[in-house]
């Protein structure tokens, strides 16, 4: 069966995620920016490097995103960077010792853009680093202290953060999937036919256009066969609507298997079925449909306590250089009128010589 859909795009929930990473990093360029010019007026040369260069490591995120659209990496440079940012600012106490008091943006950062089972490994990795330094016995340079207090309502109040980020992580995983779901059955609904779950007839007409342009591209056949039930509303007056679909059902299933895997089977309306035989001469497709019409009049439909036998009639039609969609069906429904005129049960034009496929 042909693939109906080539997603050629990033999916929505990569869109999003792509956003949300370009605005951190602006964010984050800008924020650390500003900070820095703030701490350079005020003397503080170790911080002010610091924050420049974590300025220009933002700028660097979010052209690798923009520029040569690396999602993961630029995902890797914020996260990281911001961690390391966030122990510096631990370590030394910031300004006036409120340094710790930004470590509460990494839970949900981490948690978005890591996804929730990685973030969560990560943040776990990230506090273990923090309590190391906020309750390290030794002494260096510029380590800034903290009372215990502090320390111990800071990482609570983190534990506190983190769980209500993975909290909201979880719950919009939950509605992204419940919605992609939906979106996907909605998708599938209009692309098949209800009934047989073949390719409904818009659907039929998408892949063929896809065909004729990969064709043209390519000097290769294209054929199609319109397929007609014989005598189906002799069927559906004698055993009712119910057998109808049934019917209908049925011969689906024996569409499907009596085809290749490239080809596709849709249900071009009522009684009326569209095989589409990419890479297939007239002569081919010939050899093919006279394959279906035995599959089908050798396959017996139950339907209560009867037994029905069925027939059907087919055209064929092979894509011409000077043709469009429109004039190919209408050759192969004129070709399915012969093959009905001459008595059904029967395949036109009909193939005199064996053609191996």
């Amino acid at each position: 069966m042909l693939t109906f859909i080539k997603n050629e795009s990033k999916s929505n929930g990569e869109l999003q995620q792509a956003r949300v990473i370009s605005l951190f990093s602006l964010v984050g360029m800008s924020v650390t920016f500003v900070m820095g010019v703030i701490s350079l007026f005020n003397s503080n040369n170790v911080l002010t490097i610091t924050l420049f260069v974590s300025s220009i490591i933002y700028c660097l995120a979010y052209i690798v995103l923009k520029k040569y659209n690396k999602l993961n990496l630029s995902s890797f440079i914020i996260i990281y960077s911001l961690y390391i940012l966030m122990f510096y600012l631990v370590f030394t106490g910031g300004v006036e010792q409120t340094g710790p008091l930004w470590i509460f943006i990494v839970a949900p950062v981490s948690v978005y853009v890591l996804g929730l089972s990685y973030g969560l490994v990560n943040l776990l990795f990230f506090l273990s680093i923090i309590a190391i330094i906020m309750f390290s016995p030794i002494e260096m340079p510029q380590y800034a202290t903290y009372s215990t207090e502090f320390k111990v309502r800071l990482i609570l109040s983190f534990l506190t953060t983190t769980f209500l980020s993975a909290l909201y992580e979880y719950s919009r995983m939950l509605s992204y999937n419940s919605a992609l779901k939906l979106g996907k059955k909605y998708q599938q609904l209009a692309l098949s036919d209800p009934l047989t779950t073949l390719a409904n007839r818009r659907n039929a007409l998408t892949i063929l256009q896809q065909e004729k342009s990969r064709i043209s591209r390519n000097n290769e056949p294209l054929s199609v066969l319109l397929c007609d039930l014989d005598h189906f509303k002799m069927v559906n007056d004698k055993y009712g609507h119910n057998c109808g679909d049934m019917v209908l059902t049925e011969l689906s299933q024996v569409f499907k298997q009596s085809v290749r895997q490239q080809d596709c089977v849709a249900r071009w309306g009522g009684e009326e079925f569209l095989f589409i035989l990419p890479q297939t001469s007239a002569e081919q497709a010939s050899v093919i449909a006279e394959k279906i019409r035995t599959n089908v009049h050798h396959h017996k439909v139950h339907f209560l306590k009867h037994e029905i036998s069925l027939t059907i009639s087919i055209g064929i039609s092979q894509l011409t250089d000077d043709q469009n969609i429109d004039e190919l069906i209408n050759n192969a429904d004129r070709n399915l009128y012969q093959a009905k005129k001459n008595g059904r049960n029967q395949v036109y034009p009909q193939q005199t010589t064996s053609i191996d496929l």
